[in-house]
């Protein structure tokens, strides 16, 4: 009897302790950048919160304007000679190994030469690294350049993976405007004012995402010359490059290599319209090799060997995509974007409550501002489209997620049919939401 009411007594023990809270240690990563910004930083979750409003039951079909991937319209699909070497590459059976960390040889020494086409002078093997994506190489270049105490600066709007990037490695964001005004080009003139010892680099996109504008030549060495006056590196995000349809050509960053050092970054995804391969690089454009003196190389190459790496086989296709894709594939490419930012900006001129500050001539987005004033219950961009979402069942990007509030951007890489009735849906809803002291111009 004893011995069973210790057991007891025991238990009980054991269940008080049971009972008593316990204090995990991993509960403080709701403290970090991941829980506390991270979801007001991607496209991707913005777009699904957004998506998340269309009716289901709605009798129309769901029309994505919010991001660049056209790949789902057969106008768009990507060239054969593309396709037909991914496959050769898989059937080869010689690219089902892991590859090196920085990429394999081949498929770097096809992506240097591929690029110095535009340059004048010639990049090598050892100045490219692969990665999986231009979003991956983002990744690498924010997290190698984040010391403690250093800031880097960001265009205003932008593109938010370099911020969430910089603040999930505690890199200080300093911004500097685009001027809607003046063609969205970077305002120069207060690139020093903002910066100071600890900045480190300055980020450019161009053709620009989002707002569809292509930097001149001139604009580009005023760029460089502040960069060398200042002592920082230039990033150039040229994942839109070539994707140009205005009266400005695509002039690659690298140009001014010998300015500033140039770090650029680009990809498969747009030109070949083939996001999902997940193939892009960093390349060193420093012909006066200042970088050499750095840690920053080694630290590129420290980083990818430890983390994941671009599919072989793809890579192993890579210098056949290259060679093997017609010109008439890209300028179909081209002549479809001119096409239909044509229409898009033509259909935006006639909708009285958003505008317009510049005719889109790259990449695949235009920025529009909401006039906010001419609309009855809609509190910001956020609000705009998810209402627009659930009414319309239309998918806009939220100015807001790119550091321009009450603006959305709107891409025309999509059909021209479909986009005429994405279009013609968001008149359809401004119209019901205006204001009803308006006048019948509206």
């Amino acid at each position: 009897m004893a011995t069973h009411q210790n057991g007891r007594a025991a238990a009980c023990e054991n269940d008080d302790e049971a009972a008593a809270p316990v204090r995990w240690q991993f509960a403080r990563a709701k403290e970090g950048a991941l829980a506390a910004t991270g979801d007001k930083l991607s496209i991707r979750a913005v777009r699904y919160r957004i998506s998340a409003s269309v009716d289901e039951r709605g009798p129309r079909p769901v029309l994505p304007l919010a991001h660049g991937d056209p790949s789902v319209f057969p106008a768009y699909r990507t060239a054969a000679e593309a396709e037909d070497a991914v496959a050769a590459a898989l059937r080869s059976g010689d690219f089902n190994c892991y590859p090196g960390g920085v990429g394999l040889p081949a498929a770097r020494r096809a992506v240097a030469e591929h690029l110095s086409h535009e340059l004048p002078y010639k990049l090598s093997t050892d100045d490219i690294f692969l990665t999986a994506g231009g979003t991956q190489a983002i990744e690498v270049v924010i997290t190698v350049l984040a010391q403690p105490g250093t800031n880097i600066l960001l265009p205003k709007p932008g593109y938010p993976n370099y911020e969430a990037r910089a603040a999930f490695n505690n890199l200080e964001v300093r911004h500097f405007d685009l001027i809607p005004e003046r063609g969205w080009e970077i305002d120069v003139d207060s690139l020093e004012s903002i910066a100071d010892h600890n900045t480190t680099a300055i980020v450019i996109i161009n053709p620009n995402n989002p707002c569809g504008s292509v930097y001149t030549y001139e604009h580009l060495s005023k760029v460089a010359e502040v960069a060398r006056k200042l002592g920082i590196l230039v990033i150039a995000d040229e994942v839109y490059g070539n994707l140009v349809f205005g009266s400005s050509p695509f002039i690659p960053m690298g140009v001014f290599g010998h300015v500033a050092p140039v770090l650029t970054i680009g990809s498969l995804s747009k030109r070949w319209i083939v996001p999902g391969w997940r193939l892009g690089w960093v390349a060193v454009c420093d012909p006066n090799k200042i970088l050499q003196g750095t840690k920053i190389i080694r630290s590129i190459t420290n980083f990818l060997n430890v983390s994941t790496d671009p599919a072989t086989f793809i890579q192993g296709a890579l210098p056949h995509i290259f060679e093997d894709t017609r010109e008439e594939f890209f300028k179909r490419i081209i002549n479809l974007l001119a096409e239909t930012s044509e229409i898009c900006y033509r259909e935006i001129k006639d909708i009285k409550f958003i505008t317009c500050p510049h005719k889109p001539e790259g990449s695949m987005f235009v920025m529009v501002k909401l006039n906010l004033y001419l609309l009855e219950g809609i509190d910001d961009d956020i609000d705009f489209c998810c209402k627009l979402a659930k009414e319309e069942s239309v998918i806009l990007c939220p100015g807001s997620v790119l550091g321009m509030e009450n603006w959305v951007r709107i891409t025309f890489a999509i059909d021209s049919s479909s986009l005429l009735d994405g279009l013609e849906r968001i008149k359809s809803f401004c119209q019901r939401h205006k204001k009803k002291n308006l006048l019948n111009g509206f």
